[in-house]
């Protein structure tokens, strides 16, 4: 039978002529367009978000922020209340963006499950996004959602598989991650590339909370670099670059996919154009950046897969565009990866060529990094960086900060005996026109490299008088003491003259007004002028040459009552400090007993007296007892102000005596000044983290300023004292073999592509021998065995929670030995990090190695203080 006037109209058929019809669901249906409108006439709809934003934006005070917030917040709270709300997406929508402005938003989570477990996508999306900012391990709701988490992972919709997996990584606690790990191994298999990917970077998150997991993922993983998508490859090769930093294991085990990752990156750089990868016309960068890096961490160490690399690093290197930044992007991760791998020295220098250019590029972020590069990795060929010396020092001169900390950084570590005067004037003009900040760093290293490096003693003192003149009070205490000791240990010519340069200078700043501001110099030229003023006004003072190295020679030969007067008008000066007066006070005296006219003696005794009533009882008690020497004790005077002998080098300059054995009983029958015990033949311990010599590998670092009220010898006691001097066994290691490389040429591409030249090679054993282990600070030393030079790689790991930072390392050694120090990786430990510094140790005598060491750190802003000895360091390490 039919009706055909109802033909239009299926809605009215009978049931058995309307196909279309179903009671369950169209009832359903019909209850929930009802429940919805009953819901929208009793309760208003609500703010949209970007209304609510608009609200927030157009607030003009915080406190009217707050109202606007507090009030929605309130408004949502009530909503929740409901248990069938159709606002609720919307409103934890608005919650979200809440909890991002810093509001409270944890009454939200509950209903962040209530949107999981809904069936609907849009519901979902808005629900797993406010558990990944709302939960975590620490909230106890977060475990709610497993079951919610492992029903969505086996989801046929492979965008909810995708929620899921984004999630679970993100908010995954162990227990979590431990219950699920095995449906995220078997999304990784799926054919689905969108779900693989998710999954592979899941995988990722899961092995650095739960690191026992990586061998169930190592099967998986492997057939990852097998697949063409590109997604699926870098996810493939992420997860695997963290599970060769985890461990060692799993470091050997991929060593055998080096050929795939060449075969990949070859691929990519000889592939045409392709517009779905490529950006700046080079195909993938994000691709090869990672390809790289996991390269680099398969080649450390490993001369069979370094030479199985070097080919396509160094067609990397030429092939790459560098006219944009996608192609300097790839070049910085190729030269990191050719420094730290076994390469040839014909492709160290083409990496070293390849920042020098980077130096010349008007991207200062890229010149920041290319400095940044070339300090980490100089030690490793010198004479290749020495070569872009010329365009280092200009970068003394950029406009920013940053650049030029690292550059004079990079410049002490160049230094060395050949090119001390050129780098030594560019640094003096560096550090007469650099900020407060860089004089006290930049001149405690040049105090240093002048001390290292001095051609000859009169330089020596000509550079020494400039820094004092040109850092002023940023110079350290220190540097006035070994000032005034290679003065005293020098010829009286050269005293003479050391008198006479400083006497201009003292004359000037007291003429001028600005000795507050150079006080050091004051403090030396005080002393000197006060030991050699005899010198100083004699007649034979004009045999000898003043003519500084402009050709210039502006001193005049002052007569004894100027010398009082300039004394008299720093002594009443109210700025100058205490000790800087002290100096002075001390030096008059001592000039009564070198000048000879009656005018001169008398001047002096009245300004002595006057200080006997001075209000700073130290000036008081020194002029009332050099007052005394010129009544009850004046017979005494010139035997207690005589010339002092020469001072004796803190370092011990010329040593004849050796260091006594451990276990050696010292001879009491033997001259005192001969006997040494192991805590004074420790005494020669560098200060700070500044890096020493290294033959023609030079490379220093300076040290952080003092305060000027800390006295560097306490450092050392403090480091040398109370520690225990037994000898422990020495553990058993395999050794293994380093060979060193030869520089090459200067050209970019000179040597890359020809013959290598026949080298002596040195052959080295490394060993490793842990020096400190306490609070999760592990220090352990690399040693590699070459003759009387024995090289050390400190190695700082850290499994603490927090970075620790201002990292400083110390090391002393007993006189016997000579310590060089290269410059550390960082400064700043993170957890699972690594900071390096190369240590080369000189044992002519090859008698056994004792090693001190001090390690301070902040952690958490408290610092922290480690120091400990290590003589468990192989037998026949000289040997």
């Amino acid at each position: 039978m039919a009706y055909p006037m109802y033909e239009v109209d299926w809605s009215v058929l009978p049931p058995e002529q309307n196909r279309r019809f179903n009671p369950a669901f169209n009832i359903a249906t019909i209850k929930q367009v009802v429940n919805e409108a009953i819901e929208r006439v009793r309760m208003p709809t609500p703010t949209r978000l970007r209304d609510l934003i608009r609200q927030i934006r157009a607030a003009r005070t915080a406190a009217e922020e707050r109202s606007v917030v507090n009030k929605e917040c309130a408004y949502i709270r009530s909503t929740f209340r409901e248990e069938d709300s159709v606002w609720r997406c919307r409103n934890i929508a608005k919650l979200l963006y809440i909890h991002m402005l810093g509001y409270p938003a944890h009454f939200g989570q509950l209903e962040c499950l209530k949107l999981i477990a809904s069936p609907r996508f849009t519901d979902k999306r808005v629900g797993y996004l406010g558990a990944m900012l709302l939960l975590d391990e620490r909230q106890d709701v977060h475990l709610l959602i497993t079951n919610c988490l492992k029903n969505d992972l086996n989801s046929n919709t492979q965008f909810v598989v995708g929620l899921a997996l984004c999630t679970l990584g993100a908010i995954a606690s162990p227990e979590m991650a431990r219950d699920l790990a095995s449906e995220v191994e078997r999304l990784i298999k799926s054919p689905n590339a969108y779900i693989k990917k998710k999954a592979a970077l899941c995988a990722f998150r899961i092995i650095r909370r739960v690191p026992d997991l990586m061998e169930m993922f190592l099967p998986a993983t492997r057939s990852l670099l097998t697949e063409k998508n590109h997604g699926v490859l870098i996810t493939g090769v992420t997860l695997i670059t963290e599970m060769c930093e985890n461990s060692p294991d799993t470091l050997n085990h991929f060593k055998k996919i080096v050929p795939n990752l060449v075969r990949i990156l070859k691929n990519l750089i000889l592939a045409g154009y392709s517009p779905e990868h490529d950006v700046s016309g080079v195909s993938d960068p994000f691709l090869q950046v990672k390809i790289l890096r996991l390269l680099r961490i398969l080649g450390k160490n490993d001369a069979e897969a370094s030479e199985a690399m070097n080919d396509i690093l160094a067609q990397v290197a030429t092939n790459t565009e560098t006219s944009k930044n996608v192609g300097n992007t790839i070049l910085y991760e190729t030269v990191l990866s050719i420094m730290d791998i076994k390469s040839e020295s014909s492709l160290r220098v083409l990496a070293i060529n390849i920042l020098g250019r980077f130096l010349l590029n008007n991207d200062k972020n890229i010149r920041y990094v290319a400095l940044n590069t070339l300090l980490r990795t100089v030690h490793v060929d010198t004479s290749a960086v020495q070569r872009h010396r010329t365009t280092i020092l200009e970068c003394l001169k950029d406009p920013d900060v940053s650049i030029r900390r690292r550059a004079m950084e990079l410049s002490f570590a160049l230094m060395n005996s050949q090119n001390i005067r050129a780098m030594m004037k560019e640094l003096l003009s560096f550090l007469e026109r650099s900020d407060a900040e860089f004089k006290a760093h930049c001149s405690s290293a040049m105090v240093l490299a002048a001390e290292r490096y001095a051609p000859s003693s009169k330089w020596h003192l000509d550079t020494l008088f400039r820094l004092l003149l040109k850092a002023g009070n940023y110079l350290r205490d220190d540097t006035v003491s070994s000032t005034i000791q290679i003065i005293s240990a020098a010829p009286t010519e050269r005293q003479a003259y050391a008198a006479m340069r400083l006497w201009t200078s003292l004359e000037r700043s007291a003429v001028s007004g600005d000795a507050t501001e150079k006080q050091p110099l004051v403090q030396v030229a005080a002393w000197t002028v006060g030991e050699y003023g005899d010198l100083l006004v004699s007649e034979a003072s004009n045999a000898i040459s003043m003519v500084d190295e402009d050709g210039v020679d502006d001193f005049v030969r002052p007569t004894e009552e100027y010398v009082i007067d300039i004394y008299q008008k720093l002594l009443w000066s109210t700025q100058l400090s205490i000790t800087t007066k002290e100096y002075l006070l001390l030096s008059l005296a001592k000039l009564s007993t070198r000048f000879t006219t009656r005018p001169s003696q008398d001047k002096i005794r009245v300004i002595i007296d006057t200080f006997g009533s001075h209000i700073h009882i130290e000036l008081q008690q020194r002029g009332v007892e050099l007052s005394q020497l010129y009544r009850q004790y004046a017979h005494l005077r010139p035997a207690l102000l005589e010339r002092m002998p020469a001072m004796e080098a803190p370092s011990g300059g010329a040593r004849d005596d050796s260091d006594p054995e451990p276990d050696a009983p010292l001879d009491s029958s033997h001259d005192g000044s001969h006997q040494r015990t192991d805590q004074d033949a420790l005494l020669d311990l560098i200060i700070g983290s500044e890096p020493m010599s290294n033959g023609d590998a030079e490379h220093e670092t300076p040290p952080p300023a003092t305060n000027n009220n800390t006295s560097s010898s306490n450092d050392i006691l403090d480091l040398l004292s109370g520690l225990d001097l037994s000898t422990p066994s020495v553990p058993a290691t395999s050794p293994t073999p380093i060979t060193n490389s030869v520089p090459a040429s200067n050209l970019l591409l000179d040597g890359l592509f020809s013959s290598p030249q026949p080298t002596p090679t040195i052959t080295q054993t490394e060993t490793t021998v842990t020096a400190l282990e306490r609070n999760g600070l592990r220090v352990e030393f690399a040693v590699a065995r070459g003759g009387d030079t024995a090289t050390l790689t400190m190695r700082a790991a850290s499994s603490a929670r927090s970075a620790l930072t201002d990292f400083l390392f110390q090391a002393a050694v007993p006189r016997t030995f000579r310590l060089d120090m290269m410059s550390p990786s960082g400064t700043v430990l993170t957890p699972q990090g690594e900071i390096t510094q190369v240590l080369k140790i000189t044992n002519p005598s090859r008698t056994p190695l004792r090693l001190r060491i001090r390690v301070s750190y902040n952690m958490d802003g408290a610092p922290v203080l480690e120091q400990a000895e290590v003589n468990n360091f192989p037998p026949d390490l000289f040997n």
